[in-house]
């Protein structure tokens, strides 16, 4: 173990190595600090975890069930192991059963369809529901949806909108906004909180897939007001295709709707590329 540990600190097994962890940090926190990756799909950065989509398991010694990483904290002398053979098969059925509670195909370009095996694309159903496209700028696709509650969190606890919730029990349980009208007609801000936190593109920009294949990435600053939020421009042909949140200390990945959404200006062919100077044989 280590030798020299901070106030707080606590020293545990991780894969069979020593590791440690501060206090209030979760196993999946601590193990990313230690470069070993855990994937969850209700987890994210900034927004926590609650644990309901398990796929973020991990065997501990002496334990006779598997743990939630992201709501775990490690002990002192606890040893984890997060790619054992009871852990990697636990991990395929919980994929499997996230899988099927999408009703249409996910995307494999996603964050949470990098997770999935590949498919035959005989096995691939098709959606039954036709998408919400009522808001300007974000498309609904219910069928795509897993219900990680990711987009619940980024709205109610992030921008603290408390547009989107959980409605409806069993099989009829699905993403709501407002009081179950469509997300054009609600009291949406257009923020894009929900879009940027969504693993499956079942909240997506309109223009995502004018997205695909950005050439390059340009991190900078929002250009509208002074709070300073740090963002990342995708960039195709020599035009802005999108915007995302950074991690930057005003902003922590939020964005407000102009500096998600407000980025076509750029392209306007009034927009001033040269400055103007004031000459006095010139009237105002």
């Amino acid at each position: 173990m280590r030798g020299q540990l901070e106030a707080g600190e606590v020293s545990f097994w991780l894969n069979g190595q020593p590791a440690s962890a501060r206090a209030g940090q979760t196993v999946l926190q601590a193990a990313k600090a230690q470069g070993v990756s855990i994937h969850c799909a209700c987890y994210r950065d900034g927004l926590g975890g609650d644990a309901s989509c398990r796929v973020c398991l991990v065997e501990i010694a002496g334990e006779p069930r598997l743990a939630p990483a992201c709501h775990r904290t490690p002990t002192e002398g606890m040893a984890v192991h997060t790619d054992s053979e009871k852990v990697q098969r636990v991990r395929r059925t919980v994929l499997q059963f996230l899988d099927a509670e999408a009703v249409g195909p996910i995307d494999p370009l996603t964050e949470f369809g990098r997770l999935l095996p590949k498919k035959d694309p005989a096995e691939i159903s098709e959606g039954t529901s036709v998408p919400d496209d009522s808001h300007p700028a974000i498309i609904v696709d219910r069928d795509a949806c897993i219900l990680c509650g990711r987009c619940v969190r980024a709205c109610r606890d992030v921008q603290c909108n408390d547009v989107i919730g959980i409605g409806y029990r069993g099989t009829e349980t699905r993403i709501i906004f407002d009081t179950d009208t469509t997300l054009g007609d609600s009291s949406c801000v257009g923020c894009g909180e929900c879009v940027q936190a969504c693993p499956t593109h079942a909240l997506r920009d309109r223009s995502a897939e004018e997205n695909r294949g950005a050439e390059r990435a340009v991190e900078t600053v929002c250009p509208y007001c002074g709070v300073g939020c740090q963002l990342r421009y995708e960039v195709r042909d020599g035009r802005i295709v999108a915007a995302t949140g950074l991690n930057g200390p005003s902003n922590q990945r939020r964005l407000c709707v102009k500096g998600r959404y407000g980025f076509d200006y750029v392209h306007h062919p009034h927009r001033r590329t040269q400055p103007l100077i004031r000459r006095e044989d010139v009237p105002k």
